[in-house]
């Protein structure tokens, strides 16, 4: 054997820190390529490996690779460099970092879903006419269209394989067969749209994009438009100019449910001139798998999609748009904990591509990054259609007389709306009946017993659920601890305000949009369209409705527990409230009558309303700036959440404990809070503990990173420990 063989290197689907190296044998290395999934011998069984790299080197007595598992590359090479900065940045194994970006079945044990195909049917230059009167009719159609497939026969003509077999044996006709992708959005019926007119300001936000789309260098915008000012247009023109310059383009947004609503525009402006595919973790797996087939292939020059795809194998990319940059969604919460809106910024510098970033309410962080002079700022003040801002009035609820959830000013706009023919939406962050269920005899309450925390009752299912582990049980018909019946629901979410509003408003259509009704496919476009059709007159829902959503019908706007956000102990409790109540201000008055916003408070004179009141993002800025700089929260320092959990409290407690003094001396600039136990300190049934890192710059916070990764066994036996850099959620 020659000195000099060819060595894989490869990112193994486990737990491991490094990549391993791997003989090529001779006979498959023909065919092996970078980017292939192999088969790989792992101690006493065969792993799932990526292949990174190939060099030529010492065999040193390395394993062969026992397999390619797929006859061409799943990931392309422009997104390896992404995979390695990715998990070092976030300290996770890259295996594992691929296989998050990989298609279910293609990153473990199971396969991948089915290729399905298609067969097509065309007419030879044979004459004549068969005897048979469906054969005939069957090549009639067949010779007037050029050529039918299969799947539509079958539907004009109910088991046609008999009459089909004899056209082909009489060689009236011949068949193809090709791949059939898997595309729910194809179904959809669409509109060609040539897009209207552009505002002065989109104009000029264009003209700054224009340079970087016609010569792709990296660099970020940040496009800062208020509620209704057109941002989604901005997006579709810069597209519009990558795609005709042979490029592709990126389009990430946060959340499954607003992926439809955009998929359709797009559609409705590229169609017949660009593919688009749609990449998110809703789609079944055999719909994700052909997505991502087709992208590699070259077939789609446009991708939308939720947080996993920032990973999607794009060749040629021209831009990537970022929409909402500022939702907390785009952060992942468990396994790698990446948050997709910096690696897409990532991508864009190792690509050499600029990053559109959008939002009506940005991020803290990337706010100051650009009138740092880190980016450029791109401003839409006003809304494309020439509307007004919705006027927003605070409810003070120390004063006001309420019934149980909604004001005497509330329920005084939703009668007039309703009178006016007018559409409501109402926000209230909780979703089912009640928070908690409680013994009026006794105070007893019920919990999860997997999460320690109160179980919300949700009385349309009869069930009493955690909505953190899906735990569910059915009331007790008396209280357990005294034999008690008065179990009483105990505050209000938003089947309760359904409830309400049934019973103030009988005569009203009113739907509700939240986790329990839109977790059936299809079920959060039927609302869409139900109120973009006039079906329903008040829409209630969670922050759902507060995303992405144009109403034209809506002109009132109502939020109960309005400052109920603040009252979480996190930093960016401020920043979360102010941006769910701006936007969800923004769904009034997208029409051409004005929109009327009810904020009900228990807290009125706090600066976050004052801000959204006024509508003056830049006055909100500035005082949380303020006070984030006097703490060094981030943008002006960094953080580090270390989470340790276990089956056994005292164990995971002694492991917190002992990580911590494992970590000093600490390097200069980083402080060190904890151990102390996690807000929710029990969660699926584990306990948990976590130490959390800050320091002012991000050097020395790395050094200690690499010093934790360098442990070879930071926590004991039956202890996890997951480490979440730049965490957004510290529950």
């Amino acid at each position: 054997m020659s000195d000099r063989v060819l060595i894989a290197e490869v990112a193994v689907a486990a737990p491991l820190t490094k990549t391993l190296s791997y003989l090529v044998p001779d006979a498959l290395a023909g065919e092996v390529r970078i980017g292939m999934r192999l088969s790989v011998p792992l101690g006493r069984r065969r792993a799932v490996g990526f292949l990174l790299e190939l060099t030529r080197g010492p065999a040193r007595g390395l394993k062969p690779v026992a397999a390619l598992l797929d006859p061409e590359p799943l990931i392309p090479e422009t997104l390896i460099p992404l995979f390695r900065r990715a998990a070092a940045y976030y300290q996770h194994p890259i295996g594992q970092v691929i296989a998050t970006a990989l298609p279910a079945g293609l990153a473990g044990r199971g396969e991948a879903p089915p290729v399905l195909r298609e067969t097509f049917y065309r007419p030879t230059a044979a004459e004549g006419r068969p005897r048979g009167e469906r054969q005939a009719r069957m090549l009639e159609l067949i010779r007037m269209r050029g050529e039918v497939s299969l799947s539509e026969l079958r539907q004009l003509f109910p088991s046609p394989y008999p009459q089909l077999k004899r056209l082909l044996e009489a060689e009236l006709v011949s068949c193809r067969t090709e791949e059939r992708l898997r595309d729910p959005f194809l179904s959809w019926p669409v509109a060609p749209d040539s897009g209207p007119l552009l505002t002065a300001e989109q104009d000029e936000a264009l003209k700054r994009l224009q340079p970087l789309l016609e010569a792709p260098r990296f660099e970020t915008f940040l496009l800062h438009g208020v509620t209704g000012s057109g941002k989604t247009e901005v997006y579709l023109r810069a597209i519009d100019r990558v795609v005709g310059l042979g490029r592709t383009a990126l389009v990430l947004v946060p959340e499954i449910a607003l992926t439809p609503q955009l998929v359709a525009r797009f559609r409705a402006r590229f169609a017949g001139r660009a593919e688009i595919s749609v990449l998110h973790s809703g789609l079944s797996d055999g719909e994700r798998y052909d997505a991502w087939r087709s992208i590699l292939r070259g077939r789609a020059e446009i991708v939308i999609g939720a947080r996993s795809a920032v990973f999607a194998p794009l060749q040629r990319l021209g831009l990537i748009v970022v929409d909402e940059e500022h939702e907390a969604s785009y952060k992942q919460s468990e396994g790698f904990r990446y948050h997709a809106r910096d690696l897409a910024l990532l991508r864009g510098q190792q690509q050499r591509i600029p990053v559109l970033l959008g939002s009506a309410t940005p991020s803290l962080p990337s706010y100051h990054r650009m009138v740092s002079g880190q980016g450029v700022l791109l401003t839409l003040r006003e809304r494309a259609g020439g509307q007004p801002l919705p006027t927003v009035e605070l409810v003070d609820m120390t004063e006001t007389l309420f019934r149980t959830l909604l004001s005497e000013p509330l329920v005084g706009a939703l009668r007039a709306n309703l009178e006016r023919g007018e559409q409501s939406l109402l926000l209230l962050n909780r979703r089912g009946f009640a928070p908690y269920l409680l013994c009026g005899s006794c105070g007893r309450g019920f919990r999860c017993p997997n999460c320690d925390i109160s179980l919300t009752w949700h009385r349309s299912e009869g069930s009493l659920r955690c909505h953190y582990c899906d735990f569910g049980q059915p009331p007790p018909d008396a209280c357990p601890a005294c034999g008690g019946i008065d179990l009483d629901p105990q505050g209000a979410g938003t089947e309760r305000l359904e409830a309400e509003l049934s019973e103030l408003f009988p005569a009203a259509r009113i739907a509700r949009m939240d986790r329990d009704t839109t977790s059936g496919k299809g079920a959060h476009r039927s609302l869409v369209e139900g109120m973009l059709a006039g079906r329903f007159d008040i829409l209630v829902g969670t922050q759902m409705v507060a995303k992405g959503h144009d109403f034209p019908g809506v002109t009132l706007v109502g939020v109960l527990n309005a400052d109920a956000p603040l009252n979480f102990p996190d930093f960016r409790a401020g920043e979360r409230t102010f941006a769910l109540l701006a936007q969800v201000a923004g769904r009034a008055g997208r029409g051409d009558r004005p929109g009327r916003v009810l904020l009900q408070t228990f807290s009125p004179d706090h600066y976050v309303f004052d801000a959204v009141v006024s509508h003056d993002y830049r006055r909100f800025c500035e005082a949380e700036l303020a006070a984030r700089r006097s703490l060094g929260y981030p943008p002006f320092g960094h953080l580090v959440n270390l989470v340790l959990a276990g089956n056994l409290q005292s164990r995971v407690e002694e492991a917190a404990a002992a990580l911590a003094a494992r970590l000093q001396p600490l390097p200069t600039g980083v402080e060190i809070l904890g151990p102390v136990p996690c807000l929710l300190p029990r969660l699926r049934g584990r306990f948990r503990m976590q130490i959390l890192l800050k320091a002012s710059r991000r050097p020395p916070l790395r050094q200690l990173l690499d010093r934790l990764a360098a442990l070879s066994r930071p926590v004991p036996a039956g202890v996890s420990l997951a480490v979440d850099v730049d965490p957004v959620d510290m529950f």
